[in-house]
């Protein structure tokens, strides 16, 4: 029989598992890496945060009437790229992000492409990144222009977008879904498995350099180490997990920070 009331056809197989996908959002300080990774988990906006906290985060997305399974390591670098093996390791894209009124953090968001250009050298594989121009609302006190930020993404080859974390949540939505989507295209032509460095038992044994290039600073390896990993309650059907690394804890300022009611980041 085909199908009596909704039960499944005979013959059919289990639906598929949804796609797997790592996302890290890089940038200087200040950028608002935070902010629009909250924005996009919550619908909300939440201004302070403390800039020594990296977390990373958990949600099951649709995207293209497709269930992904995306994980959001909201980065936290000093003001040049740290301890990088962290995420170039893990992420199959990357979200980097500036700040339209910090010509610092514009210039911050050049270096970090061209490390992500020199990883994708160097191991000879593609990896995604799009640009985003964050706090659209303080436009008034722009040090960046639009043209400049299309610039340095074409300069790169990646995608260019300029949002507001304290505005719109369909446009920070729309920019993470597109990094799915640039991830989604480059892990069909290379479906080869990525590490996963992030729990103390999967260590590389040494730290490797990247090669150093005039104009970029350097970056040892470092492996994050995972010390706790718990799991949220559910919000707007959104599972999100916190996983905390033993630097960022050691000067962390507040023991918790309470995003919506009900729901807490440890």
């Amino acid at each position: 029989m085909a199908s009596v009331f909704g039960k499944p056809r005979a013959g059919s197989g289990p639906p598929s598992a949804p796609l797997e996908v790592n996302l890290a959002v890089l940038g200087r300080r200040g950028a608002g890496k935070s902010a629009l990774t909250v924005k996009f988990l919550t619908k909300r906006f939440i201004s302070e945060y403390d800039p020594n906290l990296e977390d990373t985060y958990s949600s099951e997305e649709t995207v293209d009437h497709q269930p992904v399974h995306l994980r959001v390591m909201d980065t936290a670098d000093l003001d040049t790229p740290r301890n990088c093996e962290r995420y170039l390791n893990w992420a199959h894209a990357f979200l980097v992000v500036y700040s339209v009124d910090s010509r610092q953090s514009f210039e911050g968001s050049s270096s970090y492409l061209e490390l992500l250009a020199l990883h994708a050298k160097e191991t000879q594989r593609g990896y995604p990144a799009l640009l985003l121009g964050n706090k659209l609302d303080m436009a008034q006190y722009r040090q960046v222009t639009k043209a400049e930020g299309a610039a340095l993404a074409g300069r790169f080859g990646c995608l260019f977008f300029e949002v507001s974390a304290c505005l719109d949540f369909a446009h920070v939505q729309h920019v993470f879904h597109e990094a799915v989507r640039e991830a989604r295209r480059e892990l069909e032509r290379s479906p080869l498995a990525r590490p996963l460095f992030i729990s103390e038992d999967r260590a590389p044994g040494h730290p490797v350099p990247l090669t150093a290039r005039p104009g970029l600073a350097s970056c040892t390896f470092n492996t994050l180490s995972t010390v706790s990993l718990k799991e949220m309650p559910a919000v707007a059907q959104a599972k999100l997990v916190t996983v905390k690394s033993s630097r960022a804890q050691s000067k962390r300022k507040a023991p918790t920070l309470t995003l919506l009611k009900g729901f807490k980041i440890f």
